[in-house]
């Protein structure tokens, strides 16, 4: 046989470039399925991470397709088979509301979604992995049809999600300063991780939806400031600063967050954040990805991309996307966002979703900038 001549021939190459073509298709293949924190920093500049999303539940046309934890399952097992695939591991996973459709004055319909979006998460690779979920209260949950939030709910939530609530117990009570008319301790509250301080919000307390305690959150901001917290970040459902009215299709009347009811309110709490240096609010409830500077070095970031139908907004190409926040706080004190993201099945929202990729749809440097 002539190998000079084999080498040299057609017929060799392609069968050399059909194997190292199958060598990568199996490379990849073994990849986690979605893209990483290239070029920003490395894992071993990690020191903690968590994500953070919001908004998974279906439409009310969709309820029966998706019972009984009328969630958008697709995209809910997606998103935690890809935090599960995260390096690092992050520490917590927050589920900032509106897990379930909700909106009941029934407790037994609202404790049967809960435990069904219970069950998809116990069942998912996330949770026998290393991360924290720690469930946050919405809209959904808390209020009945009236869009009023009440104690039965509040009770309902409290019992279902209790092995999540580890960290929960030292928020405010019923009265004080902030006249609350149920306890409120387990719904929003405070905890500390590694010199980084959370702050944990109900944003639609029984008596006064659309709010959060001001007075208890300034008084708990403070106290974290003064014992030299690392960091402070606020996470709740409604954000403080809306997505803006302007970048709707077509334009909103009124701001769908806190600033809705009680502008005065939601002016005073975002002041404590910035007076105590929060890098960030993080939340859902407008189905849209957002990041901002609103008043001060504080970021509010919207992350409600959890798989409930999008809001129609201006430059909907851009984001028509499904996902989650990561935020990365790194050993030398600098914090990293990256929000990871997948365009909407055209086939529906509630469609299988595995030819669409998931890739870094924003990233970028929140750290508190004096």
């Amino acid at each position: 046989m002539n190998l000079p001549r084999l080498f040299r021939s057609h017929l060799f190459r392609f069968i050399l470039f059909a194997i190292a073509s199958f060598s990568l298709i199996i490379f990849f293949a073994n990849q986690p399925s979605f893209s990483k924190n290239e070029d920003l920093f490395s894992d071993k500049e990690v020191d903690f991470s968590f994500v953070v999303v919001g908004c998974n539940r279906v439409d009310k046309a969709d309820v029966a397709k998706a019972s009984p934890s009328t969630a958008n399952v697709e995209q809910l097992k997606r998103t935690f088979k890809e935090i599960s695939e995260l390096s690092p591991q992050p520490k917590f996973l927050f589920f900032a509301g509106d897990l379930v459709m909700g909106y009941t004055s029934d407790t037994n319909t609202l404790e049967k979604q809960l435990k069904g979006w219970r069950d998809l998460y116990e069942k998912s690779p996330l949770a026998k992995s290393k991360t924290t979920l720690i469930p946050i209260s919405g809209n959904h949950e808390t209020q009945n049809e009236k869009k009023v939030s009440y104690e039965g709910a509040e009770k309902t939530w409290l019992k279902v999600m209790a092995p999540y609530l580890k960290y929960a117990g030292n928020g405010p009570r019923a009265g004080g300063k902030d006249n609350l008319k149920t306890d409120q301790s387990k719904l929003t509250y405070s905890f500390d991780y590694k010199g980084t301080h959370f702050v944990i919000l109900n944003t639609d307390p029984v008596g006064r939806d659309w709010s959060v305690p001001k007075s208890w959150v300034a008084k708990d901001l403070a106290k974290a400031r003064a014992k030299d917290a690392k960091h402070i970040f606020a996470i709740g459902h409604k954000p403080a600063h809306a997505y803006p009215t302007n970048l709707y299709s077509p334009p909103e009347e009124k701001e769908d967050g806190l600033g809705k009811l009680y502008p005065a309110d939601r002016d005073e709490f975002w002041a404590s954040l910035v007076t105590n240096k929060a890098e960030a609010m993080l939340a859902a409830h407008d189905h849209v990805y957002y990041r901002a500077q609103p008043k001060g070095n504080t970021w509010q970031i919207i992350t409600g991309i959890g798989g409930s139908v999008l809001d129609k907004v201006v430059d909907q190409p851009k984001n028509n996307f499904f996902g989650f926040t990561a935020v990365s706080v790194l050993k030398n004190d600098r914090v990293m966002i990256t929000t990871y993201g997948r365009e909407v099945p055209k086939e529906g929202y509630l469609a299988p979703s595995d030819k669409y990729p998931t890739t870094v749809r924003d990233r970028g440097d929140i750290t508190w900038n004096s």
